[in-house]
């Protein structure tokens, strides 16, 4: 068995005693430091290299701190001034996972890199925490690497943001086959206004 596979079998076991231990020590560690933080390293280098990190120039890590729990309605005083079907204020969910929110802070802080993804690290009670590989899409290592000079383009800024990474792209709603029918097409809008929209071609 090679180390990185090594690793991997180790991390699955996270309620074994060597794992809980490492996951304690490091949470706390985590927390000691900001909320967004360059790793000098991949904490877990099995999970950043299938994910496309490379130990060369060019690639970054960083670690970011994620509060835990739903999404509160931002609301003065707790008053949604509506209709009753809109007045919750408490139990409500986000959208997209806490994932794509370290992925959009990650990159907002580093606006020179691309975002490549993203990986879990650990949690506790209150938060969790995530690394996320970046690129630099001006380093000749990268520009020169067939395999990763397409994040070299324009198209590919700020992909965090647009919902396409992968964390992203799992709250999305896309896929093939029976149950993603109502996405085709890019979006659920996208594919109910072409749905909803009368075309009528005529000879001009």
């Amino acid at each position: 068995m090679g180390a990185s596979k090594f690793i991997q079998e180790i991390s699955r076991k996270k309620q074994s005693d060597s794992m809980s231990f490492l996951s304690r020590t490091r949470c706390w560690l985590y927390r000691q430091l900001p909320s967004v933080h360059r790793a000098p390293r991949p904490t877990r280098p099995d999970r950043a290299r299938r994910l496309g990190y490379k130990a060369k120039q060019g690639f970054v890590v960083y670690r970011v701190r994620i509060r835990r729990g739903g999404r509160k309605k931002p609301v003065p005083k707790g008053q949604v001034y509506g209709k009753p079907k809109s007045c919750g204020v408490n139990q409500l969910k986000n959208q997209r996972s806490l994932q794509a929110v370290a992925e959009e802070r990650v990159g907002r802080r580093c606006k020179a890199l691309r975002v490549l993804n993203s990986y879990w690290i650990g949690e506790d009670s209150t938060y969790k925490f995530f690394e996320v590989i970046l690129v630099d899409p001006f380093h000749k290592a990268i520009r020169h690497d067939p395999q990763i000079q397409w994040i070299c383009k324009p198209v590919a800024k700020h992909r965090e943001m647009r919902g396409l990474t992968s964390a992203n792209r799992k709250s999305r709603g896309l896929g093939k086959g029976h149950g993603y029918s109502k996405t085709i097409g890019g979006s659920r809008h996208a594919c109910w206004k072409r749905n909803n929209t009368l075309q009528m071609h005529r000879k001009r």
